[in-house]
């Protein structure tokens, strides 16, 4: 699978985890160059609370486009260590 945004990869593996529709990328698989901080938290409420980061891709921001659960509850564990993307990022295999 590949995560692409702006013409450029972000993330790319052949070990993705699907979850509700969304592929869970290993966090080492995403291309941090291109990977910028994010405050921002929200509440899933059987996976746990969830951050982000914010993509900077050729001068333009995505912001929140990359979430992960760093502490995920224990019946979603197997998003830990993963990130996920929305916000106009095409996953495609």
């Amino acid at each position: 699978m590949k995560a692409t945004w702006n013409g450029v990869t972000i993330a790319e593996s052949d070990d993705t985890v699907l979850v509700e529709g969304n592929h869970y990328f290993p966090a080492e698989s995403l291309r941090q160059e291109y990977v910028t901080f994010s405050n921002n938290h929200t509440v899933c409420p059987w996976k746990g609370t969830a951050s982000y980061y914010s993509l900077l891709v050729n001068g333009e921001l995505n912001p929140e486009a990359v979430w992960y659960y760093p502490d995920p509850k224990p019946e979603a564990e197997m998003v830990r260590g993963r990130v996920a993307f929305w916000k106009g990022v095409k996953v495609e295999s």
